[in-house]
């Protein structure tokens, strides 16, 4: 197989994986706190890469002993990232997360023009008009929705983008740190400040009288954490990072379609929820808008 194909195959699974999170997030938060769910997804992400590492590559644990401070904010924003995000979609649904949370990518490339003295083209300010036009159309539909928990809905959306430019933090500083570091090595270290900041806030108590179902939910979790970061990493050495960035922006339309199945099949393990006209009009503005911003920067960078 050529390594192009190879590249698609790994980003076509981050995109998979990062498609159905929201969701599974969604029925966790039932049963399980939102910050020891986080906790969770650390710990097992940092477990499964840490015994991969011990035998492949021990010498990548040297990070851990004297990170550089540049990492160590880059794991800080890692860290709120996955908790605001959590939040989100405790507060409002999987999709509005998703896509709300895909302001990070316009962030990114913002701070590209602003700290890396980027040039913007007419492609990008087009998307950036047409993924703001979107938010707006899907906001002010979803709010009407949720009419009888506006407050939650206000606090979910503000908290989202936030996490949002967490990320987007997290992408720059990560940026200046792989030319230095490799990949693994970092995500080792990334798993664990954010394991140790979150756990004495965290109650495991429940997780004992959980069932069997319900801690299968927990470790796919973690599992996605791993896999999505690895498969990430894996497709940016193997394809160019423009194919990459617009693989990974279908995962709203996976999380959309998904829930749209699910809402249709009337199930009673999640929460449902109502799309009109104007929603999916919304959303489809909002990842074009993105697409021309990141396929357009990306290819250029490349």
């Amino acid at each position: 197989m050529q390594n192009h194909s190879k590249g698609i195959i790994y980003a076509s699974i981050t995109a998979f994986f990062w498609g159905f999170l929201p969701i599974a997030l969604k029925v966790a938060v039932q049963e399980i706190e939102p910050i020891t769910i986080v906790w969770f997804r650390f710990a097992v992400a940092f477990l499964m890469l840490a015994s991969w590492q011990l035998v492949k590559n021990p010498s990548s644990f040297k990070l851990l002993i004297k990170p550089p401070i540049l990492l160590v904010l880059t794991a800080i924003a890692l860290s709120w990232n996955y908790f605001g995000y959590m939040l989100g979609v405790h507060y409002t649904t999987p999709s509005n997360a998703q896509l709300f949370i895909q302001t990070g990518p316009i962030m990114l490339a913002i701070s590209g023009f602003v700290f890396f003295k980027e040039k913007i083209t007419r492609i990008q300010i087009i998307g950036f008009a047409i993924a703001i036009l979107g938010l707006t159309f899907f906001y002010h539909d979803q709010l009407s929705v949720f009419v009888d928990r506006k407050g939650n809905y206000n606090i979910g959306v503000l908290i989202t983008l936030t996490a949002a430019l967490a990320w987007a933090t997290y992408a720059a500083l990560q940026k200046k740190l792989v030319s230095k570091y490799s990949t693994k090595s970092l995500n080792l270290f990334l798993f664990a400040l954010p394991m140790i900041i979150y756990f004495p806030f965290i109650n495991l108590s429940p997780l004992f009288n959980l069932s069997w179902l319900w801690l299968l939910l927990l470790l796919f979790l973690g599992a996605n954490t791993f896999i999505a970061y690895t498969a990430l990493a894996e497709a940016l050495k193997y394809t160019d990072a423009s194919i990459v960035s617009i693989i990974i922006i279908v995962n709203p339309i996976i999380t959309f379609i998904t829930m749209g199945i699910l809402t249709e099949m009337n199930v009673s393990w999640v929460a449902h929820e109502q799309f009109s006209m104007i929603t999916i009009f919304g959303a489809s503005l909002v990842v074009t808008g993105i697409f021309l911003v990141a396929r357009k920067s990306k290819k250029r960078k490349s």
